[in-house]
């Protein structure tokens, strides 16, 4: 008879066990727990009296919600942008004839003369315009056909001028005048400086051939890497600061403009791109700049210090302080880093306690416990709570 009721005890505890799981892993699935607390595989709940947390340094900290910010910190170079730079190109043969402009780096003012190109076929083509003009001027008006062919002469002498950037004042003056200018004067379209100078006095230039490139720098780009982990924290418009080391304890804001689509392969970085308001000229194309981007990770994120958590480098694990003091190790998932604290997206919950500090020693007893092998801490003493 005893053995059958020692039978009947051990199958009635077994179930109790599996339904106690199950209810257990049910509560930890249900919606609205919001958390899986199942204890982590291969590691056991340990108790740890007052006595021995003190001796080794053990201490406590809640699991928080709220506000989560971090700084990305990268390093990038100013670069003049790219929509303000120009190309000083002629569009007819010559020989340069006046340079009015003859250095690298000079500033330059919207209509300032650069410089003057005598061409044949300049001067062909005013002669043109004069002989037209003088045409229609002769042609009786009561003659509607050859006054319209007349005047369309003139329209399509004055448009192959304007075509070769003679501007209208120029082409105005000539009509006055009634006196050919044998060379073109080419003007800067905007207020800027010059960063290339290829031409000199006396060259002759073709149709196309680039003679200056000239740059806005009222704004300009600081382009910077940020590492792959990072690159999903970017976001077009969001602020930045840049410092610089000319102006030391000075920032500059302005905001990202452009998240490159690649990341490079080597570096394993993407390049982010920031626009900056450049007032007095203060930044200069080739300067080295560091950039920081205080991005946000949540309004409402859960966060617990980053020492609490024990990497283990297949998993994160914390202990969680239970209700009848002992400390469960549970696994978590991590998000960002900020600061001294790390992101958590599943794992605890907000106000749990976790241990803060000397995890690594409740680690290695939980493992000894959980059969992982090993040996205790010399003079922990630690041992699994006996219900």
């Amino acid at each position: 008879m005893r053995p059958r009721l020692a039978l009947f005890t051990l199958t009635a505890l077994a179930l109790g066990a599996c339904r106690a799981k199950s209810d257990s892993e049910a509560m930890a699935g249900m919606p609205g727990t919001g958390v899986d607390t199942t204890p982590a595989t291969g590691r056991e709940p340990v108790h740890l009296s007052f006595e021995q947390a003190r001796a080794i340094g053990v201490t406590y900290t809640t699991v928080t919600r709220g506000p989560l910010e971090r700084t990305v910190r990268t390093v990038g170079q100013i670069a003049a942008a790219e929509p303000n730079l120009a190309d000083i190109t002629p569009k007819i043969d010559g020989f340069v004839d006046e340079l009015f402009v003859n250095a690298t780096g000079v500033p330059v003012r919207r209509g300032q003369p650069l410089l003057t190109i005598y061409s044949p076929m300049l001067v062909a083509a005013q002669q043109e315009l004069l002989t037209a003009n003088r045409l229609a001027a002769s042609v009786d008006t009561s003659d509607v056909e050859a006054w319209r062919n007349a005047e369309q002469l003139v329209t399509a002498a004055r448009r192959r001028l304007a075509y070769w950037d003679i501007s209208p004042d120029q082409i105005d003056r000539l009509e006055r005048a009634g006196e050919v200018t044998k060379t073109l004067t080419l003007q800067a379209p905007f207020d800027g400086v010059v960063l290339e100078k290829m031409v000199v006095k006396g060259q002759a230039v073709m149709p196309g051939m680039k003679l200056y490139r000239l740059a806005d720098l009222s704004t300009v780009w600081v382009e910077g890497e940020v590492f792959e982990q990072d690159l999903g924290l970017m976001r077009v418009g969001a602020p930045a600061r840049v410092e610089v080391a000319t102006y030391p304890g000075r920032s500059f804001a302005g905001r990202v403009s452009f998240v490159y689509p690649t990341v490079d392969e080597q570096s394993r970085a993407g390049k982010v791109r920031v626009v900056l308001l450049n007032a007095g000229g203060l930044l200069k194309p080739g300067m080295y700049a560091t950039l920081f981007f205080d991005v946000s990770l949540g309004r409402d994120a859960l966060s617990l210090p980053a020492e609490a958590v024990v990497m283990t480098g297949e998993r994160n694990l914390v202990f969680v302080v239970g209700a009848d003091g002992m400390l469960e190790p549970r696994e978590v998932v991590l998000g960002a880093r900020a600061g001294e604290r790390m992101q958590v997206l599943r794992g605890v919950r907000e106000g749990e306690r976790v241990v803060a500090s000397a995890n690594f020693l409740v680690d290695a007893e939980s493992r000894l416990a959980g059969g992982a092998g090993g040996a205790g801490m010399p003079g922990m003493n630690m041992e699994k709570k006996q219900p």
